[in-house]
């Protein structure tokens, strides 16, 4: 067009176009501008990015544009270009400049400035993952949970103010008072120190209060606290027990149950210092409470307590490694005693916080049925009863005084059948899987295929009798319905658990874990099928078993009873007659360190296919004195695992070269083989 021509009158509608283009190219030229200009104060921000890669586990220098100098704090979340693509990562730091020679890729945005990733919880993440082995950002992913921005937005409620030490005293001291190592331990903790025990809770203890207690002390010390529960019945008795004590204002409970907005609205409460007390499940062991002063972890022998996604930290050693970082005291405690727990005790770590031995025996009595003379007498072929005459009399005892407790193994009917001629287990003619019986009406089916068999035989001899060697919940509750009749017959196991009972005569049969609390705690407890607990194909049988046992019988009331039916000449049966898990624990320690087992040596495992575990031996730098078991064929699959052990002076090492050799094989994109180092069972 010439300029002599005149310009052509553009519709509305392409006229309007041409303006909106014109601005968005303004505001990308500015945008660009803005970044090409970095921040005066501390241009250079240390990132850490979510990519769950080991090698690249480290930290990367970006540019701070100018106009993000006052949001990109550290701890904020941020998209940062990486490998070609945006990701996602954290501001763990703000630098005044970089060892990086070039020029540094700048910030693409900043998602969030609210500081979520503490300096404290980057370093415990760091920490953790090497000790398992690991990347930091499996970690960081359990830590700060996903965002919400409307809650970001909501004003947090004031934190209340922390009670005078003169106003809890007497009521964290009334209850902690029959133990006589815990006064000087509050004592402590009051006065801002970081005291470690190892507390073995007698039967019939309020524990939640206790526990509540303690985190009041660290409070009227003006320091936080973290409590670690293996379940949500748990959590909501602590819950409880500090609303109880403190009222609102000074805890929250970090758990899924409330959805993502509560949850990460009572994250922010913590992480902005409106809230100083936090008790949860794992991941609450990285909540970013300020002036930590207090680790918690209860009935650590729980499996509940192992992460069960890489790198597989557990929640004890997540906590007893914070208290060391961060000078917080440390408390383990539960009705039972783990070896992990008996070794922080023989080691020096920590001290024993226990009952007097007459006091416990006012607690409870605990007795085996055939342990006696007198018993065998009267009851000659009770030792192959499942429920022997003794039992019957406890619990006819029990009913008179309150509720009844009868813990049972399993859950179901009938869980296994077998041949009642010649104890050939039943197998479905289908699938080859085995038999069960779901109630008394059903005919017998196949646990794997469901297919009923209304006509079994026997393959080996030809019969057609059942017999159930291992029995469920609800036949137990069938039984004990029938034999205590009109006494009502509760169960809790499975996906219908209870989580209280009244203090009103009735018997409850329980799973283990599944056990409901009674108001006032039970008159008495009754343990079936102790055989079946001890007889698992595990390193930890004994151990777990006494933990289970320990912890149905905590729910008994003072001067309750507990009757256990089993091998009196049993030793895991014998620690609980006399209540002495700590000795208990002390034996199988002593055993596993004979046989060079955990707690004494640190383990590792090695687990994916043949070449890749071949591929790490032959990469792996191992320190002096470590030894290699296997490979052996894991399952019916094609992969092979390798165990590696060592002495535990040598655990940092073996860890360090794991991860080292992780590191080189994720650089190289080789195969993925899944390493966990201290592996609750192997």
């Amino acid at each position: 067009m010439s300029p002599d021509e005149p310009a052509l009158e553009l519709p509305g509608l392409v006229r309007d176009r041409v303006a909106e283009g014109r601005a968005k190219a303004a505001a990308t030229r500015a945008r660009k501008a803005a970044q090409a200009e970095v921040a005066e104060v501390d241009p250079v921000a240390r990132v850490v990015i979510e990519v769950p890669l080991v090698h690249l586990d480290r930290e990367f220098d970006y540019a701070v544009p100018a106009g993000m100098a006052a949001s990109a704090v550290p701890g904020a979340r941020v998209k940062v270009r990486f490998g070609g693509q945006d990701v996602d990562g954290y501001v763990v730091a703000r630098a005044a400049a970089s060892a990086h020679p070039g020029a540094l890729t700048p910030l693409r945005r900043v998602v969030s400035a609210e500081p979520v990733l503490t300096p404290a919880v980057a370093e415990l993440c760091q920490r953790v993952a090497q000790r398992y082995a690991g990347a930091s950002a499996d970690l960081r992913r359990l830590a700060v949970p996903p965002r919400h921005a409307g809650v970001e937005k909501e004003p947090t409620p004031p934190a209340a103010p922390a009670p005078a030490a003169s106003s809890i005293d007497p009521a964290a001291d009334a209850a902690w008072s029959s133990y006589p190592a815990a006064a000087a331990f509050l004592a402590h903790l009051r006065a801002g120190g970081s005291p470690r025990g190892v507390w073995s809770a007698a039967p019939g203890e309020p524990w939640p209060l206790l526990l509540a207690q303690a985190a009041a002390s660290a409070l009227a010390a003006g320091r936080g606290s973290v409590i670690c529960l293996p379940d949500h019945r748990d959590v909501a008795r602590v819950d409880a027990a500090l609303d109880a004590l403190l009222g609102p204002g000074h805890h929250v409970t970090l758990s899924a149950e409330p959805g993502p907005a509560a949850r990460y609205r009572d994250f922010l409460a913590v992480s902005r210092g409106a809230r100083r007390i936090v008790v949860g499940t794992r991941s609450a062991a990285f909540a970013p409470v300020r002036d930590l002063g207090l680790v918690v972890v209860w009935d650590d022998g729980d499996d509940l307590h192992a992460e069960p996604r890489a790198p597989y930290p557990h929640v004890r050693d997540v906590l007893l490694l914070r208290s060391e970082l961060e000078g917080a005291a440390a408390l383990v405690g539960g009705f039972a005693r783990s070896v992990e727990a008996d070794q922080l005790l023989r080691t020096g770590w920590a001290h024993e916080i226990v009952l007097p031995r007459e006091q416990l025996r006012e607690r409870v009595r605990v007795g085996v049925t055939g342990a006696s003379d007198h018993a065998i007498a009267r009851d000659p072929h009770g030792a192959a009863a499942r429920i022997p005459s003794e039992a019957h009399d406890a619990v006819r005892w029990g009913l008179e005084r309150g509720p009844v407790l009868v813990q049972t193994p399993r859950a179901g009917y009938a869980v296994r059948l077998a041949c009642d001629r010649c104890r050939t287990p039943a197998r479905c003619t289908a699938c080859s899987g085995p038999l069960r019986l779901t109630s008394p009406t059903e005919p017998p089916s196949c646990r794997w295929c469901a297919t009923p068999a209304p006509a079994w035989s026997c393959q080996e001899c030809g019969g057609v009798g059942l017999r159930a060697p291992v029995l469920g919940d609800a036949r137990t509750a069938d039984e004990l319905g029938r034999t205590f009749a009109p006494v009502p017959v509760v169960t809790s196991s499975g996906d219908h658990v209870r989580a209280e009972v009244d203090d009103a005569p009735r018997i409850v049969v329980a799973t283990p874990g599944a056990e409901p609390v009674a108001r006032g705690g039970y008159a008495v407890v009754v343990l079936l099928d102790t055989w079946w607990a001890l007889g698992r194909d595990s390193l930890r049988a004994g151990e777990e078993a006494v933990r289970r046992w320990s912890n149905a019988v905590g729910l008994v009331r003072p001067g309750g009873r507990a009757l256990a039916v089993g091998d009196p000449a049993e030793p895991a049966l014998q620690a609980l007659v006399r209540w002495d898990p700590g000795g208990y624990a002390a034996r199988e320690a002593e055993e596993r360190r004979a046989a060079h087992l955990p707690p004494a040596a640190r383990w590792a495992t090695v687990v994916g296919t043949p070449g890749a575990v071949d591929d790490v031996r032959a990469l792996l730098d191992l320190p002096d004195g470590a030894e290699q078991l296997g490979p052996v064929p894991v399952g019916d699959g094609d992969e092979e695992r390798l165990v590696l052990r060592v002495p535990r002076a040598q655990g940092a090492r073996l860890a360090q070269a794991l991860l080292e050799t992780q590191r080189v094989r994720s650089a190289r994109k080789l195969e993925a083989v899944r390493v966990q180092l201290d592996p609750p069972e192997v």
